[in-house]
């Protein structure tokens, strides 16, 4: 994504077998943040950045990010200056030719008479984990930085604020479904989401250069060869309310 005005940090995790990912949360554990909920993304302004940079260095760069508690005098530095959390998502579909997309929100029986879309409808959708629900706002709670929930597609992007989110769950505008993931191992679990029509959302962003697709493969400890599809460069401009969101979060930080 792109914007002049706005610095993010963020972990990439560059893993290519399954022992390395196992190595990861192994080291998580020792740090006491295995079973901890932080948002993915913090966003700065881009006055901050140098600010920032030098924090990171402090805990020895972004890779050690992750396995460092919030109590780290840097990291609460960092988080002091933060303007607003991400929760990512993404999906792998092109939002605006999904079936369904442009379709109103009317009255439905299965919601009680609330606005939704008919059963099944296949639409841009912004997903909250029920195990996230609580770990996330707790984040929110003690750190005073707003979270928000962005989810890409391949051809634009949407968010919504986790206060909005909670908001439509508890109205009943929104219910809870259950969804099976796959983990890159191919084990199957299956957990409770909240599935958010877009038309609640706001735009943050449409691609502008799409990213080239490569084939690639982990191998487990049995020699078992698991393929996925690697999304690499491509560029999404944030939208104009995204940006507008973002200076308002800046100036209230001020």
């Amino acid at each position: 994504m792109s914007s002049s005005q706005f610095h993010t940090a963020r972990v990439v995790l560059r893993l290519t077998s399954v022992k390395e990912l196992e190595l990861y949360f192994e080291r998580l554990e020792k740090a006491g943040l295995g079973r901890s909920k932080r948002p993915d993304v913090l966003i700065f302004a881009r006055s901050a950045q140098d600010r920032v940079d030098t924090l990171v260095r402090k805990i020895g760069g972004l890779s050690e990010l992750p396995f460092t508690p919030e109590d780290n005098k840097s990291v609460t530095d960092l988080l002091q200056m933060a303007i607003l959390a991400v929760e990512c998502e993404n999906s792998l579909w092109k939002g605006r030719n999904m079936p369904d997309y442009g379709s109103e929100l009317r009255p439905r029986k299965w919601l009680g008479g609330k606005p939704g879309l008919k059963k099944g409808a296949v639409v841009p959708t912004l997903i909250l984990k029920e195990e996230d629900r609580k770990p996330l706002q707790a984040w929110q709670d003690a750190n005073f930085i707003p979270v928000h929930i962005w989810h890409i597609f391949y051809d634009v992007a949407f968010g919504i604020s986790l206060d909005r989110a909670q908001e439509l769950i508890k109205q009943g505008l929104i219910l809870p479904n259950t969804h099976r993931f796959q983990a890159p191992s191919g084990a199957t679990t299956e957990k409770v989401i909240y599935k958010i029509y877009y038309h609640y959302a706001y735009g943050v962003g449409n691609t502008t250069q799409e990213p080239e697709l490569k084939a690639k493969f982990i191998e487990d400890k049995n020699g078992h060869i698991l393929p996925y599809i690697h999304f690499e460069g491509g560029r999404m401009d944030l939208s104009t309310d995204a940006l507008q969101m973002l200076r308002d979060r800046a100036n209230a930080k001020t």
